[in-house]
């Protein structure tokens, strides 16, 4: 019988010891690295025999992709897979699996969070009360006007599993929701209860924007100074998905010039985690945080509990639970 060589390019975990179990139950070959930032060529020497290869952050490109010999499946350890040329692996007969659904309930909880929290004017209120306890006297006119955020609109741009869940979130606040997403079919409307507007109309009205869509060519900047310039000046906007789906430098501009009243920022472009100059990270009006939405305890252990059950249907000659290019074959022969 044939022993399948895995590889798991890098990590997030702690460590992969119980990865290791599970792979010696299956009689798998398995090696552990941390690749994230390795160039080309060291992740293809690593990866040039593996029949599965398990990746987060390592990017496997067309060039890297053309080194692998033997692979019949990658699986992204994440949500997106934006580190990944689908088009290049499909060429080679390669299923590209993710993992879309391990962390929608985190990351929605998160980005109501950082709506609140820009709406609250959290780090002025931390101020304030620093301030006025030195003084022993409270102050609070600097943080003015705050409002009410009930009966406002938010905007959603993209209604997927996180766009959804926001959604409902956002209505047990009392807030009207818009929705901007092309591709959602009527179905889902209907169970959401929602009509789509155009982009342009969504952050002409919305008092809050909240971004849910994957990092393609088409997302990539789809928010920057022109859209910023649409919105209103005492409006939010809050990103919890790809970094480069938003113009980081504009945005950064926008606040400052005050046609932007805060934004809430977990994810960066480019380069994670971001430079410590990064002009976002200094600016008052942005509450930045660092690429955690997706955390918490359970969805830490659902994201590899449902990537060995992958493995596991693999070895059956099974595609992924959430298979990529769905067009693409399972290969299971050299």
């Amino acid at each position: 019988m044939k022993r399948w060589k895995l590889v798991v390019t890098d990590f997030i975990e702690p460590d992969l010891e119980w990865e290791a179990q599970q792979f010696d139950q299956l009689g798998i070959e398995y090696s552990f690295h941390q690749l994230k930032l390795a160039a080309g060529s060291a992740l293809a020497e690593i990866t040039a025999d593996a029949d599965i290869i398990i990746t987060n952050m390592a990017k496997f490109d067309a060039k890297v992709i053309a080194c692998l010999r033997n692979c019949k499946l990658i699986i992204r350890h994440g949500v997106g897979y934006d580190n990944i040329d689908v088009d290049a692996a499909s060429a080679r007969g390669i299923v590209v699996g993710y993992v879309p659904d391990y962390c929608v309930q985190e990351v929605a909880e998160q980005s109501l969070m950082l709506i609140l929290a820009c709406r609250r004017k959290l780090c002025d209120q931390q101020v304030i009360l620093r301030n006025s306890a030195q003084r022993r006297e409270w102050e609070f006119a600097s943080i003015r006007p705050i409002f009410r955020l009930s009966g406002e609109t938010i905007g959603i741009i993209g209604c997927g599993r996180v766009g959804g869940t926001v959604l409902r979130m956002a209505r047990g606040l009392g807030l009207k929701c818009l929705v901007c997403d092309p591709f959602i079919p009527d179905k889902r409307k209907q169970e959401l209860g929602v009509e789509t507007v155009s982009l342009d109309k969504l952050l002409r009205e919305s008092d809050v924007v909240t971004v849910h869509v994957p990092l393609t060519d088409e997302t990539h900047h789809l928010l920057g100074q022109r859209e910023f310039d649409l919105m209103k000046a005492n409006a939010v906007l809050v990103n919890t998905a790809r970094g480069a789906i938003v113009d980081l430098i504009a945005l950064d501009k926008t606040l400052r010039d005050g046609k932007l009243a805060f934004a809430g920022i977990d994810v960066y472009e480019d380069q994670e985690p971001p430079e410590p100059d990064h002009p976002l990270l200094n600016n008052p009006r942005a509450i930045c945080t660092a690429h955690l939405a997706w955390l918490s305890e359970e969805s830490a252990w659902a994201i590899r509990a449902r990537i060995v059950e992958d493995v596991s249907r693999f070895l059956q000659g099974e595609v992924p639970h959430f298979q990529v290019n769905a067009g693409t074959r399972l290969r299971m022969e050299d």
